[in-house]
């Protein structure tokens, strides 16, 4: 595997952690939205990864010989229809049903921050798997001196 190859694949999971950091905030700040501009609960939203494809023979090849990936990437960013809707007892509020009760999104902000320390950490070791990469490449670069 080159230099670049390595630097890629830590790139592709940095670039992936950081949307998945997006989303997990964006939950978080739609922890108490009751409806959208169409009326609508917001629903928590969830990323799915996948491998990145190969695109080149020798992409092929590494993968075929079972060395490398190619790194990773989203594939798509789901709502999570699993898990129920929270109801609170609130007639007050504006969108109360006629029993009196609110519908909530399914976010619960205790699984949101655990899911941000767990990105915030694999961004940090894509981080230190890039720069040892580049401390190593650079180190092989002096030898030449």
């Amino acid at each position: 595997m080159s230099a670049f190859g390595a630097m890629d694949i830590s790139a592709s999971g940095m670039t992936a952690q950081r949307l998945r950091t997006d989303i997990i905030a964006q939950n978080i700040a739609n922890v108490n939205t009751t409806r959208d501009e169409n009326g609508v609960t917001y629903k928590r939203k969830t990323v799915v990864f996948e491998e990145k494809p190969s695109n080149s023979f020798n992409d092929y090849l590494s993968v075929a010989s079972g060395s490398i990936g190619n790194g990773v990437k989203v594939s798509q960013i789901v709502e999570d229809t699993d898990t129920p809707m929270t109801m609170v007892y609130d007639p007050s509020h504006p969108d109360a049903n006629e029993e009196g009760y609110v519908l909530y999104p399914n976010v619960n902000t205790v699984t949101e921050m655990t899911n941000l320390i767990d990105a915030s950490r694999s961004y940090e070791a894509n981080v230190t798997a890039f720069n040892a990469t580049k401390s190593m490449t650079m180190q092989a670069l002096e030898i030449g001196k």
